[in-house]
């Protein structure tokens, strides 16, 4: 199968990264959506030359839709696909203000936080409790709804915890130790969900001219 021939199969394409949080929540709401798509897992340091040329930025995920068009913002992908299907009402109680804290103000306290040799020019050592005071926020949503802003998930919850996961990670130790048990058990119910689990497979890196993989499979 050639690059050329998407509109034949019918299907959208996605590029992705299995680890990258962006990549993650858009593959979260794909999947919830039942949206059929032929998977294509990069290498970070080898980027396909069709995924570049379809979204210069070259950065995932990027979802090509059969006719051409491309959506290349996760938080744009995930609107996308609960416009195919929403059965749980993920779209409900949608909190603009709470994901937009998370990819701005947490993402950069995260980045700093996780990589400080990347800043050498920035005094990195406050990121850590820039993180918590966003934990301290989330874990008050979630004192008050069971989920970030419902009793029941909606597209925040998945949009924000691919970041959150990526933050623990970092020092679980510390991050146990934080008093925050609503998140704790908010991350830990996300963690060992079956979707996740699913978004998580394994797949080797795509190559030009590889039979298409159809996910999910």
């Amino acid at each position: 199968m050639t690059e050329n021939s998407l509109d034949a199969q019918n299907i959208p394409v996605l590029y992705s990264f299995r680890r990258c949080p962006y990549a993650m929540r858009a593959r979260l709401a794909l999947a919830y959506a039942g949206v059929r798509l032929e998977l294509r897992e990069i290498v970070l340091r080898d980027k396909p030359d069709h995924m570049c040329e379809i979204s210069p930025k070259a950065t995932v995920p990027v979802l090509q839709l059969p006719g051409g068009k491309v959506i290349d913002e996760s938080l744009d992908i995930m609107h996308h696909a609960l416009t195919q299907n929403d059965p749980d009402g993920w779209a409900d109680n949608y909190d603009a203000a709470l994901i937009r804290a998370n990819d701005t103000d947490f993402k950069n306290a995260l980045d700093r936080y996780k990589y400080p040799n990347r800043y050498p020019n920035e005094d990195c050592s406050g990121a850590r409790d820039r993180c918590e005071a966003f934990f301290k926020e989330l874990n008050d949503h979630l004192s008050t709804h069971k989920y970030l802003c419902a009793d029941h998930i909606t597209l925040p919850d998945m949009a924000i915890f691919p970041f959150i996961r990526q933050c623990a990670n970092v020092d679980r130790v510390w991050f146990d130790s934080l008093p925050y048990t609503a998140l704790h058990c908010w991350l830990k119910d996300r963690l060992e969900s079956e979707i996740f689990a699913a978004i998580m497979a394994k797949y080797k890196p795509w190559q030009a001219g590889d039979p298409p993989l159809h996910w999910p499979e």
